[in-house]
C-alpha cells in the first residue's frame, strides 16, 4: 500500500480548522478536515473542480442548486 502524501490547503486558517488534500495513485483526490481525520471524502479532478472555483469566487452557497 502507497502511503498518501496529505497537504494543507492553502485557503485553511491557522488551529484546528484545516481541509487536507491527497491524490492516490488511481488519479482520485482524497479530502479531509482536521476536525474529524477518519472522515474522508473520495472524489476526482473533474468533480473537485468546479466546488473549488466556486470557493475562489465566492459564488458557492447553501442553496445552489447541484
Amino acid at each position: 500500500m502507497t502511503a498518501l502524501h496529505w497537504q494543507k490547503s492553502t485557503y485553511s486558517e491557522h488551529g484546528n480548522s484545516c481541509v487536507f488534500l491527497a491524490a492516490t495513485p488511481t488519479g482520485a483526490v482524497l479530502l479531509r478536515e482536521s476536525e474529524a481525520p477518519d472522515a474522508i471524502l473520495t472524489t476526482s479532478p473533474a468533480e473537485l473542480r468546479p466546488l473549488i472555483t466556486r470557493i475562489k469566487t465566492g459564488t458557492l452557497s447553501a442553496s445552489a442548486p447541484r
